[in-house]
C-alpha cells in the first residue's frame, strides 16, 4: 500500500494501542490509589451491590458490638448488686435463727440486723449504670417497663432485616419496688367442737388455681401445729398457714403465671374447709424480692412483714411470738433462695452476652473478609501490571512517534 497524506494507517493504529494502553494504566493506578479492583458500579455492578450491602450491614453490626457493650456493663453492674445481698441476707437469716434461742437479748440482735438492712437498701440504689437501676425500681412510674431488651444481632436473609434482643425481666430481679402491695385474703379453718381437731388417718388437699392437687397426709395423733406445717413444707409461694385460738389461720398471697390464683383446701378430721380461700385475692404482690410482703400470724392477727422491715425487738419466748419468728426465717430463706435464682438466671444473660460478643466480632471480620475477597485489589499483581503497562505506553509513545515521521519522508522526494 502506497504512502498517504491524508490517511497514516500506522499512527491511527499506535494511537489506538497508545489509548488502550493509558486506559489500562488509568484503571490500575485507580486499583492501586484504592486498593480496590471495584470501587465503583461501574467497575462492577453486581460485586459492587453487593459489596455496598454487605459494608452497609458490617456498620449495623458495629452498632450491635455498641449496644452489647453497654448491655454487658449494665447487666455486669446489676449482678454485683444481687450477688452483693447474697451474703448480707444470709446474716440476717443467721440473726434471726441466733435469735430463737429462749433468753437472747433480741434488741441487740435487732440492731445488727437494722444495720444489715441499711446494707441491703445501699446496695440496691448504688446499682446504677448509664442512669439504670434494674433492681431497685418504681414500677408505678409512667416510664417504667418490667422488660428490658439488650439488641444482640443484625442479620438480613432474603432481603428481609431481623434484630434479635436479649431480654432481661425485672420483675424476676428487682429487689426493691416502690409500689404498694396487695393485701392478701385470710381465712380460718374452725374444728369440731370449740376448735378441738379431731384426727382420723387421710389426706389433706391442697390446689393453686387450677393446678394439679396434692395431698398431705394425716393421721390419728395428727395435731393443728403439725397439719400447719406440713402445708407450709409444700413451699406454695404465697401461701401461709399458722395455728391462732385452736384453729388453723391462712394467708394467701399465690399466683400462677403472674396472675393472682385462688387456693382450695379440703381438710378431713374435724375439719371445716376455708371456702373464702377459693377465691383470687383482689391483686397479685408486685414488690421486690427484699420488700416483698410476708404474712405473720401474732397469735390474734395476721401481720405483714418484708425481708426490709423485720423487727424482732420486742418478741418474747412466748409461743405465739417464737412461732412468728420461724415466719420469719422462712420469709427470709425464701428471699435468699428468690435472690440466688436471680442472680443465676442473670449471670446465664452475662454469660450469653459475653459469647455473641465474641460472636458478633468474629462475624464483622468474616463479613469485611467476604468484601475484600469481591472488591479488593491484588496489590502484588496490580504492582507488577502497573510496571509492564508503563514500559508498554512508553512503547506506544516511540511507535506513534514513528508512524508520524514516516509522513515526513514524503519531503525527501520533493528536494532537488
Amino acid at each position: 500500500m502506497g504512502t498517504s497524506l491524508l490517511t497514516n494507517s500506522s499512527a491511527m493504529t499506535a494511537l489506538q494501542t497508545l489509548s488502550m494502553t493509558n486506559k489500562k494504566l488509568d484503571m490500575t493506578q485507580n486499583r492501586i490509589a484504592t486498593g480496590q479492583r471495584v470501587s465503583t458500579a461501574s467497575d462492577n455492578a453486581a460485586y459492587w451491590s453487593i459489596a455496598t450491602t454487605m459494608r452497609s450491614d458490617n456498620k449495623a453490626l458495629g452498632a450491635v458490638q455498641d449496644a452489647l457493650g453497654l448491655g454487658a456493663a449494665t447487666i455486669d453492674t446489676m449482678y454485683t448488686g444481687l450477688n452483693g445481698t447474697v451474703e448480707v441476707v444470709s446474716e440476717i437469716k443467721a440473726k434471726l435463727t441466733a435469735a430463737r434461742t429462749p433468753g437472747v437479748d433480741r434488741g441487740k440482735i435487732q440492731s445488727e440486723i437494722t444495720e444489715l438492712q441499711k446494707q441491703l437498701k445501699n446496695t440496691g440504689d448504688s446499682a446504677v449504670f448509664n442512669g439504670e437501676n434494674w433492681i431497685s425500681v418504681d414500677s408505678n412510674s409512667t416510664s417504667y417497663n418490667s422488660t428490658k431488651s439488650v439488641v444482640s444481632s443484625f442479620s438480613r436473609a432474603g432481603g428481609v432485616v431481623q434484630i434479635d434482643t436479649v431480654t432481661v425481666d425485672l420483675e424476676a430481679i428487682k429487689l426493691y419496688d416502690k409500689k404498694a402491695d396487695a393485701t392478701p385474703l385470710t381465712n380460718v379453718v374452725t374444728g369440731a367442737s370449740a376448735g378441738t381437731l379431731v384426727a382420723v388417718a387421710g389426706n389433706i388437699t391442697v390446689q393453686v388455681g387450677t393446678g394439679a392437687t396434692v395431698n398431705v397426709a394425716t393421721t390419728t395423733t395428727s395435731t393443728l401445729d403439725s397439719i400447719a406445717k406440713d402445708i407450709m413444707k409444700l413451699g406454695i409461694d404465697g401461701l401461709t398457714v399458722a395455728v391462732g385460738g385452736g384453729q388453723l389461720q391462712f394467708a394467701n398471697r399465690a399466683s400462677v403465671n403472674g396472675a393472682p390464683a385462688g387456693v382450695t383446701i379440703v381438710l378431713n378430721g374435724g375439719l371445716t374447709a376455708p371456702a373464702a380461700l377459693a377465691t383470687a385475692p383482689a391483686t397479685e404482690t408486685g414488690k421486690g424480692i427484699l420488700d416483698k410482703s410476708y404474712d405473720a400470724y401474732n397469735g390474734t392477727a395476721w401481720e405483714v412483714f418484708s425481708v426490709a422491715n423485720i423487727d424482732i425487738s420486742k418478741l418474747t419466748d412466748n409461743a405465739a411470738d417464737l412461732a412468728k419468728l420461724e415466719t420469719y426465717i422462712a420469709g427470709v430463706d425464701d428471699a435468699l433462695g428468690s435472690i440466688t435464682n436471680a442472680a443465676t438466671n442473670l449471670g446465664a444473660i452475662k454469660n450469653r452476652i459475653g459469647l455473641q460478643q465474641d460472636f458478633v466480632k468474629a462475624l464483622v471480620d468474616s463479613l469485611d473478609r467476604g468484601v475484600g475477597q469481591l472488591v479488593d485489589a491484588d496489590m502484588n499483581a496490580e504492582s507488577t501490571r502497573l510496571q509492564a503497562l508503563q514500559t508498554q505506553q512508553q512503547l506506544g509513545i516511540q511507535a506513534l512517534s514513528i508512524a508520524n515521521g514516516a509522513s515526513q519522508s514524503i519531503l525527501s522526494l520533493f528536494r532537488g
